[in-house]
């Protein structure tokens, strides 16, 4: 069977490889489609992950169909349609999927090890596509930076960053009846939020951002001045700049949920955080219930987000079109007929 493995630093491949042997506490899925993460760019870069096995094998966005059941599995059967949680950093190091585990789901079959323990498969309602159901994984992660937010109903929100986390924060927000602004450079992305449920759009090459969230959200006092009445930020940009401007122009009591990958430092006045009483949280994995996203992508029609759709055989393709286009929502990476 075909699965996508790092072999080195920008050296990943379609290998060929024989099906895992599964035990009597797995489940076998037969893989749909898997999206690919940014996360996934940085592994290829860096050629894997320290202590994971080599070659690597990659892909942790994924949903498909039941294929083997392990005797010890209850709750589970041939043909039920799944999304599967790719298992969290810290956990078993058997269960994690695409992120330095034995497994990965840039594959025709995934043997999801420990499936006789509960949180690894979920059930995807007949209403939903299995390739939408693929975006349950980052969909996951950006419910929990909006979560980590910490927003009430009344409060106005801006998301820097629209690639696939931020997209699926601002459909949470609008889901839940919170105005959220969508920021980010790219004229396409900035279309996505705007179908999936942002207030207001605003590209930072067009426009002055900070003086456009005043417009859309009126201004609060502040020791250094007027500022934004927004109550919290979603930083989904993975730019640094963006950080210290959110700090800097944020009206005090203000927070700010950091999803995005920073793996250098970023200067920080921590005297704007002191006097603001400003609040930073990280934002890493998913919701304590992690169907939560299954739930959000068949209460609204999340679909738009994917904007490319690559065969297995043609990954180098998808790697490309990662590259290349800036204004690309989700790359999805197809292994079947969607069901």
């Amino acid at each position: 069977m075909q699965q996508v493995c790092i072999h080195g630093p920008n050296d990943v491949r379609v290998d060929e490889v024989p099906a895992g042997e599964p035990g009597r506490d797995d489940v076998v899925v037969r893989i749909t489609a898997c999206g690919i993460c940014g996360s996934d760019l940085t592994y290829i870069r860096m050629g894997g992950l320290p202590g994971g096995p080599s070659p690597m094998p990659l892909g942790h966005e994924m949903a498909g169909v039941v294929d083997w059941v392990g005797a010890a599995v209850e709750g589970v059967r041939v043909g039920d349609r799944v999304a599967v949680k790719p298992g969290e950093p810290g956990s078993n190091g058997m269960d994690i999927i695409g992120n330095g585990g034995a497994e990965g789901g840039l594959t025709e079959a995934l043997v999801v090890r420990n499936a006789a323990r509960d949180g690894l498969l979920y059930p995807v309602p007949p209403s939903l596509s299995l390739q939408v159901a693929a975006l349950s994984e980052p969909v996951a992660v950006g419910i929990q930076s909006a979560n980590r937010a910490d927003v009430e109903p009344a409060d106005k929100v801006a998301v820097f960053g629209c690639g696939p986390i931020g997209l699926s924060a601002i459909a949470t927000f609008a889901d839940r009846g919170v105005e959220a602004v969508g920021i980010d450079l790219s004229k396409r992305r900035l279309e996505l939020a705007g179908a999936l449920g942002a207030s207001a759009v605003l590209n930072p090459a067009e426009v002055d951002v900070w003086e456009e969230l005043a417009r859309l959200h009126g201004t609060a006092p502040s020791m250094f001045g007027p500022a934004p009445a927004t109550n919290a930020f979603v930083e989904a940009s993975g730019s640094a700049q963006v950080i210290t401007e959110i700090i800097e122009r944020g009206r005090e009591g203000s927070r700010m949920s950091v999803v995005a990958l920073h793996i250098d430092p970023v200067p920080t006045s921590y005297l704007a955080i002191m006097s603001k009483k400003f609040q930073i949280k990280g934002s890493m994995g998913y919701p304590e219930r992690f169907e939560d996203a299954i739930d959000l992508l068949a209460r609204r029609d999340l679909s738009e987000m994917i904007t490319h759709r690559v065969p297995l055989r043609d990954f180098g393709d998808a790697l490309s079109v990662l590259g290349a286009d800036k204004n690309c929502g989700k790359v999805l990476v197809t292994m079947g007929d969607d069901a």
